[in-house]
């Protein structure tokens, strides 16, 4: 159930790129605005996991996770009904809000379900291979849902995920056990986050038409730096239950392994963005022929993510995230090659393969290492860290690359380059920045993640909890 609901938030991510031509088309977005279809969404995401893993740890993990599911499917729907803009960026920013509760729920129930070893390693194979498949078939699905229904079947198909996920959660999730204490919640913080993220990316955004030294840009990126710093303050000194206790960052292993996974995302999430938009602008593919060259992606992040437990097991988690970031790399290079005569056989699928193949195998021992050693009680904080890191990168590099590449494609066409080779020029300079993401987290794996020797097998699953394998399905 834990990995159905996982699945639906993070599809939402993904399943928006393949219609994004059309949704710009009926809604008159700019360029620059259509980023926020995609961002609005990521970031209030990020902003707010803390506060949904804070609420999990303290309110009950099946109560949050039931709610929170309820809620995105009902925004979901009002996503689907949007006739303008602003409606439809605010919903996909309320939606990401309760994306923010589901999450980090769901690995939270794994987290304290599972003996810490190989028999939690197989569950959070398991939750990140769902993860994974809804981040890459998102295209897919979008395609087939754009083309035969319009755009708004993109967000109505959560509702039906929704009602399964709550009717199964009911089902096979016990109440379980949550804090008698004093229940703070650093509302002050999740604001103070979000909103800083949301600065430095807006700035980041606004940078592809009003150039990097305007005030436009840099007055954004500053008060968003001013917010995060404020943010940190907060947590550090006055926060009475912080959102993010600083001293969870004493672990090393969870340190590296977020710094990797944003580096990690920095790089994926555009390369889903840059690709649908060669498939159909210049290849010019409708969306369902676009969704199904992502097939073979798809296939790669389940193949990579159902291997790397065994890998974990036989290699450690340094080698296995090193191999994947290596593997990640080698595709976004491939990727380098897109032109306007360019072939999908012969530059997107090997590229593309590689480098799906790469995610599936470093994102599983990523999550391992980020949630080994952390006690229960803040099993919902370390998970809505990852997830915040995954996101926050996402978004950054969203907007950071977009930025680069359309600035690099407006100079072409300044030099009187052919608008298409201009364009796919920038696509070529945002996967190289890409790859160069990708072999820092590589550097980072190898520099600051260690081995960890697997607790004995008997250590029982934390009171409380139901049939492990019923959760995790």
């Amino acid at each position: 159930m834990v990995c159905l609901a996982q699945f639906m938030v993070i599809l939402d991510v993904a399943i928006v790129n393949v219609a994004l031509p059309s949704i710009r088309s009926d809604l008159h977005f700019s360029s620059a605005g259509l980023q926020w279809v995609v961002n609005a969404y990521t970031l209030t995401f990020a902003g707010f996991l803390m506060l949904g893993g804070r609420s999990a740890d303290l309110l009950g993990r099946r109560r949050v996770l039931l709610v929170g599911t309820a809620v995105f499917a009902l925004t979901s729907l009002l996503c689907a009904v949007a006739s303008s803009r602003g409606l439809l960026i605010g919903a996909r920013a309320v939606q990401g809000v309760s994306g923010a509760i589901v999450s980090p729920a769901t690995l939270s129930i794994i987290a304290t379900s599972f003996a810490e070893g190989a028999e939690r390693n197989r569950a959070l194979g398991a939750w990140v291979t769902m993860g994974a498949l809804g981040a890459s078939s998102g295209a897919l699905l979008g395609g087939v849902l754009t083309q035969w229904l319009g755009w708004p079947a993109i967000f109505a198909i959560n509702v039906p995920l929704g009602l399964v996920a709550i009717v199964l959660g009911l089902r096979v999730i016990p109440a379980g056990v949550r804090s008698t204490g004093p229940r703070h919640f650093d509302l002050l913080g999740a604001v103070l986050v979000t909103a800083g993220l949301v600065g430095i990316t807006g700035g980041i955004v606004r940078s592809d038409t009003l150039g990097w030294g305007s005030t436009g840009v840099l007055a954004p990126i500053a008060a968003g730096a001013g917010l995060i710093g404020a943010f940190l303050l907060v947590e550090g000194r006055f926060a009475r239950a912080p959102l993010v206790p600083l001293s969870i960052f004493r672990l090393p292993q969870l340190r590296a392994a977020n710094l990797v996974v944003i580096l990690m995302y920095a790089a994926f999430f555009a390369m889903w963005f840059f690709l649908t938009l060669y498939l159909q602008q210049v290849l010019h593919d409708d969306p369902i022929q676009a969704g199904l060259e992502f097939l073979p992606m798809t296939g790669s992040v389940f193949a990579g993510s159902r291997v790397a437990p065994r890998l974990v097991a036989r290699f450690g988690v340094r080698a296995v995230v090193v191999a994947g970031m290596l593997s990640a790399t080698a595709g976004l290079i491939l990727l380098t090659g897109v032109a306007p005569g360019g072939s999908y056989a012969a530059v997107v699928l090997p590229g593309g393969v590689l480098a799906s193949l790469g995610m599936g195998l470093a994102l599983v021992p990523a999550t391992i290492a980020a949630v080994q050693g952390v006690p229960g009680a803040q099993s919902g904080l370390a998970s809505g860290l990852l997830n915040t890191s995954r996101l926050v990168g996402g978004a950054l590099g969203l907007a950071l690359l977009s930025s680069v590449a359309t600035a690099h494609t407006r100079h072409e066409l300044v030099s009187a380059v052919a608008a298409p080779r201009a364009l796919t020029d920038g696509f070529a300079l945002a996967f190289e920045i890409g790859a160069a993401f990708c072999i820092a987290g590589a550097l980072v794996a190898v520099a600051l993640l260690r081995a960890r020797p697997a607790p004995p097998a008997d250590v029982a699953p934390a009171p409380g909890t139901a049939e492990p394998e019923a959760i995790a399905a």
